[in-house]
């Protein structure tokens, strides 16, 4: 993989890079689509990564669907899938991570402790590897974006970040490989998510101010629903991840909840300013 960018990087081919964990769906495909618009080559990784696992959460479950995942890439336009296993990207006696403070342990960090050390380890392996001039990621994960960023930042690596839309189905859930563990009735009761975050929006723009109004309203309106459990809801400063009060500026609205025994999560980032109501 290395000895091919560098290749291609010498020939000035522009390297345009979507990591995954494969089980692609549109949101992936529309990272694909945008990397293509934007760049000569297109490149692909799928590493279902142990390291972001955490102990309750079962690695060997973790849809694997390589075969439907290539036909995908190659129907949209992906020059290369880099497909390593876990031995050679962590081979015994491996003993190095990233992590990066104050961004990790926040959000869904609090209940996934050690999951953006795997994120940001992982990442900063890939870019390393694939040497790409732009990488790729959705706003669904917002908390991963902006970590990512600041390790960019921090480490100097010379990668472009690209932070894409949610991409949503006409319901209104946001696409995860995680909805396919959904039952009918439970799919049904996840749209509470998007409505909740919509609801948040409405409130803000209309006026109030005050974070933990809208985080309380954004609750009553989700534990309607008899098999969501709230995992947290937070409202924070969009680049610092830093709790809000007062809702002012670029601030992003996120939250995870589960549906039944699925963990889902989504956001909004809503912008206002203080001036005209303070409530």
């Amino acid at each position: 993989m290395s000895a091919y960018s560098s290749k291609a990087r010498l020939r000035g081919r522009c390297i345009g890079f979507v990591p995954t964990m494969g089980a692609l769906h549109e949101g992936h495909l529309s990272l694909i689509r945008q990397a293509g618009k934007d760049n000569d080559l297109v490149l692909v990784s799928i590493f279902v990564n142990p390291a972001q696992f955490g102990p309750k959460e079962d690695l060997r479950k973790y849809p694997r669907t390589f075969i439907r995942d290539a036909r995908l890439c190659k129907n949209s336009g992906v020059d290369v899938i880099f497909y390593p296993g876990i031995a050679q990207m962590y081979p015994e006696g491996y003993r190095t991570y990233v992590s990066v403070e104050g961004l990790s342990d926040c959000l869904c960090g609090r209940s996934r402790p050690g999951h953006f050390k795997g994120v940001a380890t992982v990442v900063a392996k890939l870019f390393n590897i694939v040497q790409p001039d732009t990488a790729y990621f959705g706003v669904k994960d917002a908390q991963q974006s902006v970590m990512i960023r600041k390790m960019v930042q921090d480490l100097n690596i010379p990668v472009k970040i690209r932070v894409m839309p949610t991409v949503r189905e006409g319901s209104g859930l946001a696409l995860s490989s995680r909805n396919d563990y959904l039952s009918l009735n439970e799919k049904k009761d996840a749209l509470i998510l998007s409505r909740s975050l919509s609801f948040a929006e409405y409130l803000i723009k209309s006026g109030l101010k005050d974070a933990d109004r809208v985080i309380s309203a954004m609750k009553q309106l989700i534990l309607k629903k008899r098999s969501a459990k709230i995992d947290y809801i937070s409202i924070v400063d969009a680049s610092t991840l830093r709790p809000l009060k007062k809702i002012a500026g670029e601030c992003l609205i996120a939250l995870a909840v589960r549906i039944g025994r699925t963990r889902l999560i989504d956001n909004v980032v809503v912008k206002v300013s203080l001036r005209k109501d303070n409530r």
